[in-house]
């Protein structure tokens, strides 16, 4: 009986000590993006809400890299384009999300330049966000309908406008994007005049340059990369202040007679404020992981960008240095608020 009782308290003992020593095996798991989340760790997809449509460049960009991302981050990435008021409808989903890593978002130049722009805003561009990583830089090239605009070059161009003050108009994502200051800064430098046509977003905006209902725009390369390559779109200018490996005999505007033209966009990795430290390097980490794929380093290169993947905080800094050269050029190209 003796022996009995021993035995069940030994047993007793056991399974409480099992207990605790798996209770302190679960608390003392490395972390993980879903340590929090509450549901399978194995079929929670990871949404990237993209304050874009479909067919721009940082979409271009997110659905070439989704593959590697699923892989590197061990969960499927599901891209949802939510456009509207030049990326504000999109960032204002992101920024409301629960911080349990399960909703990310790439944001470009646009992100910064909000507040130089509207007079309210949703959310505020650097507290209401936390920085994961400055992914990289994309080209912009000035394109034009080549029937439309019977032109080769910047120089040309420039005559064209200035012969005809005010009958040609430029196409852009939405008043105040990245890409209506890059086509005000190349007019108001060009010393001509021309129209403004704000679109809700680059697929419409794509769509109607080829159809002729608009003239000219500056947009990424990589959204119209596949249109250069049919003829029905013509690039005449380099945004930035080197030529493009990908387009050696395109010119950059500023070789051609704009000097002081300088305009590239940029995108970035981002999560809803709060996200734990532990959950941005992980994040991070999954990036660069993904960025190391061959495949995807060939569409990066094969699109004109240049991967960067800045650590977390120097792409805070980055993001406020942003914030002040936007506010810089929105007053130059004398864009007032909304």
């Amino acid at each position: 009986m003796t022996n009995s009782n021993t035995n069940f308290k030994r047993r007793q003992l056991l399974r409480a000590l099992g207990a605790t020593a798996l209770g302190t095996t679960a608390l003392a798991m490395p972390f993980s993006i879903l340590a929090q989340s509450g549901g399978s760790r194995s079929d929670r997809p990871i949404s990237f809400i993209l304050p874009v449509g479909a067919g721009s460049g940082v979409d271009t960009i997110v659905r070439a890299a989704g593959p590697a991302l699923s892989k590197a981050l061990k969960h499927t990435v599901v891209i949802e384009n939510r456009p509207g008021a030049g990326g504000i409808v999109g960032t204002s989903a992101v920024v409301k999300a629960d911080p349990d890593g399960f909703t990310l978002s790439v944001v470009s130049n646009n992100h910064v330049i909000y507040p130089s722009v509207y007079k309210t805003v949703p959310f505020d561009p650097i507290a209401d966000i936390t920085p994961i990583t400055l992914i990289g830089s994309t080209p912009f090239v000035l394109v034009v309908n080549p029937k439309k605009l019977p032109v080769g070059n910047v120089q040309e161009m420039v005559a064209l406008l200035k012969k005809h003050p005010g009958d040609y108009n430029f196409a852009s994502s939405g008043n105040g994007t990245v890409l209506h200051l890059a086509a005000e800064m190349f007019v108001d430098q060009a010393e001509a005049d021309a129209r403004h046509i704000p679109y809700k977003g680059v697929g419409p905006m794509i769509t109607d340059l080829i159809s002729g209902q608009v003239d000219f725009g500056v947009l990424s390369l990589p959204s119209v990369r596949p249109h250069l390559t049919s003829g029905s779109l013509r690039a005449i200018g380099v945004g930035g202040k080197t030529r493009l490996p990908s387009l050696p005999d395109v010119p950059t505007i500023a070789e051609q007679g704009l000097a002081d033209y300088d305009m590239t966009g940029w995108f970035a990795a981002v999560g809803p404020a709060g996200l734990s430290d532990a959950q941005v390097k992980e994040i991070y980490d999954g990036f660069v992981q993904a960025f190391k794929d061959p495949g995807l380093q060939e569409s990066m290169e094969s699109q004109g960008n240049t991967i960067t993947l800045v650590p977390p905080d120097e792409t805070a800094a980055y993001f406020r240095s942003e914030l002040k050269k936007y506010a810089a050029v929105v007053k130059q190209a004398g864009i007032a608020l909304k």
